[in-house]
């Protein structure tokens, strides 16, 4: 079989969320990507960071206000810190499981920012919860830093950032290389680190970015054959939880966009995911996009199982 470029986007359910939890859950996501390598695909690995990076901004942050000299950790470095940890990980996972199955290929992670624009309509409503639930007065230290919070139906508050679409991946060459050099590659963690352009230099923006969209976006921009996206079921459904459930097996992008203009899919969970698959399809030729669980990640490949968009 000849090698084709496949992009895996691993949700959070592969990664787990406290250190042992991660450590364990990434031997189970590095025998999906050993799958897919024995089936003859360079693959490419994006990741979500939901868990670690609020924890590694919850700790900073506290970090900082208990000792005063230490300044506070912006949500950018908190980014980077995420892809490094998940990475370092996930990559030695991915090795010792090649390893086992004579598979000899490194693997590569890519500290990777991804640009995003600062008149982005998401800056206006922001909907990603991160940190620790805040008292009253913190609610109100942070609103006068500029920061948006929002107040929580069992009290308390916290704070919310802005999901702006990703508009290109500054280290998509480096991406490129490592690919062309048949090396594994873990690159645009978390939908990347958020950076705005000003000049020549880059600034570290105050957002989280869509992972899926950045994986979409990371797909295009290296002409991969194929999208998986792995998450918390086999199958997407159609009327979810109720009794006329049904699950989409192969679908057309014509009718994925149907199914998202009835509202079948929620904001921030499965409807990012198709909309990255559909803008990845149709930007290139012979594209598809699969939709899956980690366990199905091999027969969701092979069109066995999962959600296929084509």
């Amino acid at each position: 079989m000849s090698e084709k470029i496949v992009v895996v986007a691993l949700g959070h359910r592969a990664l787990g969320t406290t250190l042992p939890e991660q450590k364990i859950a990434t031997q189970q996501a590095a025998k999906a990507i050993a799958d897919l390598t024995e089936e003859g695909a360079h693959v490419v690995i994006s990741h979500s960071n939901g868990p670690q990076v609020g924890m590694i901004h919850t700790a900073m942050n506290e970090f900082g206000k208990a000792h005063p000299d230490y300044t506070f950790a912006p949500m950018s470095v908190c980014s980077a810190m995420s892809q490094g940890y998940i990475g370092y990980d996930l990559q030695n996972a991915i090795r010792a499981e090649f390893i086992k199955r004579g598979i000899y290929k490194p693997v590569s992670t890519i500290l990777t920012q991804t640009v995003i624009d600062p008149y982005d309509d998401a800056f206006a409503e922001p909907e990603k919860v991160i940190g620790r639930v805040l008292n009253a007065d913190e609610a109100e230290v942070e609103e006068e830093k500029g920061n948006f919070v929002t107040e929580l139906p069992e009290g308390g508050y916290r704070r919310i950032l802005a999901s702006p679409k990703p508009q290109k991946i500054i280290e998509i060459e480096a991406v490129r290389a490592l690919v062309n050099a048949d090396q594994v590659v873990i690159a645009a963690g978390g939908g990347g680190i958020p950076v705005m352009e000003q000049g020549i230099d880059l600034h570290g923006a105050s957002a989280i970015i869509e992972k899926d969209l950045t994986a979409g976006l990371l797909a295009e921009e290296l002409g991969a054959d194929t999208l998986m996206i792995l998450t918390s079921v086999e199958k997407v459904s159609l009327n979810l939880g109720k009794d006329d459930e049904k699950f989409l097996d192969t679908i057309s992008v014509d009718e994925a966009r149907t199914y998202m203009g009835e509202n079948q899919f929620a904001p921030g969970s499965m409807l990012p995911k198709f909309q990255a698959g559909i803008s990845f399809i149709e930007k290139g030729e012979g594209r598809r996009t699969v939709i899956t669980d980690l366990a199905h990640a091999k027969d969701g490949y092979r069109e066995k199982t999962g959600t296929i968009i084509k």
